[in-house]
């Protein structure tokens, strides 16, 4: 019996449905991808495979899309992932120990894009779609990128990227990210989109009502200030960032969050600035309120702060779904 009939955690349907697309989710976290292209994708995506390392992702993924993503993918055989169409994957930032003479695939061993790039070669997918940090493109004196680029192309696809901005797009957030998205049709032409004109505000997020554990304490506050007047007195522009319903956009949310909040805090008419509540995180990534949060505040905050815009990946997988459209 194999590995995947034992676990049996997923169901895995053998049935082919015409125009239906299979996919499968690296690296998933809480599914932020997965939700871009099932808006888009709708009935004509099927995920029957994903993998996620961190057990309380792994439950907020369940919660949402019934399906418990398998474990630490470095133990997991290519060969007995079922065949798939669309690889998607967030996958970590690592450097490359390259002696020598560049080997492409083989420059990838002993780092988790290797894991993305055996399962691409043993499965040869018609689309990868991979998202990483803005540093990412000059991780390494651009090194990362390089060696991630040729191992695309190495392996047969046409590689396209580009650094998208989510406050760009109705999200309420400055966040740039690094898009790769590579095409085994070669006659593809990709373009990724324009921003949009629509204007966005922090107030469409925000609750109504709040907790008051949200707000936070003197002590923080006062600590907060304090360390932005020293950062200030040294030239640089360290420190909390306080915002309004009527602000545009915030900083970026980062897995930190939960710590102290100084990236994001709303400001609070006569008392301290508040925190994002879990829920408000969610709405600043984009996802929508049927979302189900069933972990620790403390979790929560990592769980978002690590994921990803998801309008902005509905505006890729919108353009995805019409070059696949075209080519059917």
């Amino acid at each position: 019996m194999t590995y995947f009939m034992e676990r049996n955690l997923f169901t895995m349907k053998n049935k082919k449905r015409v125009d239906v697309y299979k996919a499968i989710d690296l690296f998933a976290g809480i599914g932020g991808i997965r939700s871009g292209f099932e808006r888009i994708f709708k009935d004509k995506i099927e995920f029957i495979f994903a993998s996620e390392i961190d057990k309380y992702a792994c439950e907020t993924y369940y919660a949402n899309y019934g399906e418990m993503p398998y474990g630490d993918i470095t133990k997991i055989d290519e060969k007995q992932i079922p065949s798939f169409d669309i690889l998607l994957g967030g996958f970590p930032c690592q450097a490359f120990s390259i002696a020598g003479k560049r080997k492409g695939f083989e420059d990838t061993r002993g780092t988790l894009f290797f894991e993305i790039a055996r399962i691409l070669k043993h499965h040869k997918p018609k689309i990868v779609f991979l998202e990483n940090v803005k540093g990412f493109k000059n991780h390494d004196k651009g090194t990362t990128f390089q060696v991630v680029k040729e191992t695309l192309e190495n392996l047969g696809y046409k590689v396209f990227t580009q650094i998208l901005n989510a406050k760009d797009f109705g999200v309420p957030q400055n966040r740039e990210r690094i898009y790769i998205i590579g095409f085994l049709d070669h006659s593809v032409e990709f373009e990724f989109p324009q921003k949009t004109e629509k204007k966005t505000k922090l107030s469409k997020i925000l609750e109504q009502e709040v907790d008051a554990k949200y707000t936070i304490s003197d002590r923080l506050w006062m600590g907060h200030q304090k360390r932005k007047i020293e950062h200030r007195k040294k030239g640089n522009g360290f420190g909390y960032s306080l915002f309004d319903g009527d602000a545009e956009y915030t900083s970026t949310i980062s897995a930190r969050y939960y710590k102290d909040g100084s990236e994001i805090l709303i400001a609070q008419e006569n008392q301290n600035p508040r925190k994002l509540t879990p829920r408000e995180a969610a709405r600043l990534q984009g996802f929508t309120d049927d979302f189900q949060i069933v972990v620790s505040d403390v979790q929560a905050y990592k769980q978002f702060g690590n994921s990803v815009a998801v309008p902005v990946i509905e505006v890729l997988a919108k353009e995805i779904n019409k070059q696949m459209q075209t080519r059917s």
